[in-house]
């Protein structure tokens, strides 16, 4: 394992590798994972790919935080399609449009990739319980892992979460607790848990190995394109951890030379969960450059989160310092679509790609298109929308655009007269 400890986000504190904490002593900031690039470097280049029995997001095992993949739950995660849709991206005249198709992962979801990563490192540390708090895709993720992993699970969820994905947290067996409130109540109560009973918590943001397992995304993007980085990368963004992980990536790859640039990553929010957009916003008024920014004066102000892309629905993000400063050193935008131009994203993604996606994924689309009309992308540009569950978590909302079957008598001329 080529980890080296743990550095602050915000003030830049470092912690030693055996540190057993989750957030920084000092200032109460999120933490990186570090590593070793040169021997990662120097790993790397004894192949020309990246072999080994596993095929999934655990053959990146140089860059991820584990001794080896046998503590991995054994379900396939990651290697998930990249599709080039070119019908999709002509709808405004992008000619280099793909689709990473995350919803293909074995609980629907892009959050496996941190599950399995965060089963992982608890099976190869002892831990008897792990516990989260979730909207219902982190949660359904890491229930179903706990399920393959043989793991004790335990998750906090928001009273209104989508039955489809209180479904999921059911039936692979893990202890659902509904909390009367919203996420950010589930999650501090999640916490508050966890401290008492010394179980293992994986929330989002908050849990540094998270983003470790997401930033496997970034890693088969750039192989997927000839060990090439994309000019763009769009993240639906809610707690900020996804596209914190995909920087991350993209970083770790740029350290050992598997890729020779570093791409922008745009945050997609919806219109009534902005609170990270907004925070760039205020530091690109600012006039000041990454570089020469106090990241431990700057705050991301909670919101009263209302959409229903509930995926991306949150008031205070829990890994917002990180997704800031992915957008901003990346160069990248934050934009935000209203919720009509979300449901519509839904109905344009499915029938110009075939790729049907929950609300938070067709945000990405939505803020794409508009970036794309406002002329601040470059329609040559290489593109990726990062497409993070699949639209059967939530129907409810598709169904609202989707229209109504014909309904005929069960006779041959009752169908031709329908049909025309």
């Amino acid at each position: 394992m080529y980890m080296t400890g743990y550095q602050c986000i915000s003030c830049g504190a470092e912690q030693p590798r055996e540190f057993e904490g989750y957030v920084c002593p000092d200032c109460g900031g999120n933490l990186d994972i570090q590593y070793d690039y040169d021997a990662i470097r120097q790993e790397v280049e004894k192949s020309d790919s990246f072999g080994g029995a596993r095929q999934d997001q655990f053959k990146y095992l140089p860059f991820l935080p584990i001794q080896s993949g046998d503590a991995a739950p054994p379900l396939r995660v990651g290697a998930t399609p990249l599709y080039p849709v070119p019908r999709l991206g002509a709808t405004v005249g992008l000619t280099h449009l793909y689709l990473k198709d995350e919803g293909l992962n074995p609980s629907a979801s892009f959050k496996d990739r941190a599950s399995a990563l965060i089963l992982a490192r608890a099976r190869e540390t002892g831990v008897d319980v792990v516990c989260g708090a979730s909207t219902g895709n982190a949660g359904s993720s890491m229930a179903c892992m706990a399920a393959a992993a043989e793991l004790p699970c335990v998750v906090f969820v928001p009273e209104k979460a989508p039955a489809a994905k209180i479904a999921q947290l059911l039936i692979y067996g893990a202890r659902v607790m509904a909390v009367r409130g919203t996420y950010d109540d589930a999650f501090d109560l999640c916490a508050k848990v966890c401290e008492e009973k010394g179980w293992f918590n994986r929330n989002t943001g908050f849990n540094p190995f998270t983003r470790e397992g997401k930033k496997t995304s970034s890693f088969e993007i750039c192989e997927q394109l000839d060990w090439a980085a994309p000019d763009r990368v769009i993240v639906p963004t809610g707690d900020g951890n996804i596209i914190s992980g995909i920087w991350k990536g993209m970083k770790d790859l740029y350290a050992v030379g598997l890729i020779d640039q570093l791409p922008r990553i745009d945050c997609a929010q919806a219109e009534g969960s902005a609170a990270i957009t907004n925070a760039v916003n205020r530091l690109r008024e600012s006039g000041k450059t990454p570089s020469g920014v106090d990241w431990q004066s700057v705050r991301i102000e909670p919101v009263s989160a209302e959409t229903l892309a509930d995926s991306i629905s949150v008031d205070d993000p829990r890994d917002g310092m990180a997704a800031v400063r992915a957008v901003a050193e990346s160069g990248g935008h934050a934009v935000t679509a209203s919720d009509e131009e979300i449901l519509a994203a839904i109905k344009e993604v499915a029938r110009c790609s075939g790729v049907f996606v929950e609300p938070s994924c067709a945000c990405a689309w939505a803020c794409l298109r508009k970036l794309t009309e406002a002329g601040r992308v470059d329609k040559d540009e290489r593109i990726v929308c990062l497409m993070t569950g699949s639209g059967l978590k939530d129907i409810q909302n598709a169904r609202k655009v989707a229209g109504e079957p014909t309904v005929i008598d069960p006779d041959l001329d009752a169908a031709l007269a329908a049909l025309g």
